[in-house]
């Protein structure tokens, strides 16, 4: 009986440990603000603030906000996306193990993109184009991925046309839309 008592209070003191531990790091990194939609809380940590630079120097600055392009739209799934974001965001801090510069997982990516399309249903039914209109093989962020963040060199508009295989330029693929559909970028 007395091994059965040692083996609780280890357990306990191991419990309580983690979960100090947990509430000391979720109160040093502001926690509570990543369950908001203020665009700061993506800036609590000094790893994202060149995308936060970016950010308010882009164009959807004036329309969205990171939750706006960066989580389902769906209660389940922003908060499923942010729980896993942050658990893999405060570990790779944590451990200093994250990739510079930081790039979006495919997860991130496919959100991303997912989130582009419902925002711009209508221009993107508008091109009608099978590079556009439903298909996976051209992406919004693989043209269009310096829109939410102009820090973003990997994503140049530029070279990303001079290595598709057949001839696509933003003027040939946006002008079939009627003139009321176009998007301009500041």
């Amino acid at each position: 009986m007395r091994a059965h008592h040692i083996a609780i209070i280890i357990a306990a003191v191991l419990l309580g440990t983690a979960a100090g531990l947990g509430a000391y790091t979720f109160a040093y990194a502001r926690g509570w603000s990543y369950l908001t939609d203020d665009p700061r809380a993506c800036a609590n940590c000094h790893i994202m603030n060149e995308q936060f630079d970016g950010w308010i120097k882009a164009s959807h600055r004036a329309v969205a906000v990171c939750n706006d392009c960066h989580v389902p739209h769906t209660f389940f799934g922003k908060y499923m996306t942010k729980a896993r974001n942050g658990f893999w965001h405060s570990y790779y801090f944590t451990t200093g193990t994250f990739p510079e510069p930081i790039r979006a997982t495919p997860v991130s990516r496919a959100i991303a993109e997912e989130n582009c399309r419902r925002c711009h249903t209508p221009v993107v039914a508008a091109m009608g184009t099978p590079s556009h209109a439903g298909s996976d093989e051209l992406s919004c962020i693989r043209c269009h991925g310096s829109v939410g963040h102009m820090e973003l060199d990997a994503t140049n508009v530029a070279s990303v046309l001079s290595s598709l295989s057949a001839p696509h330029t933003s003027f040939t693929a946006h002008t079939s839309l009627p003139t009321h559909t176009l998007v301009t970028h500041d």
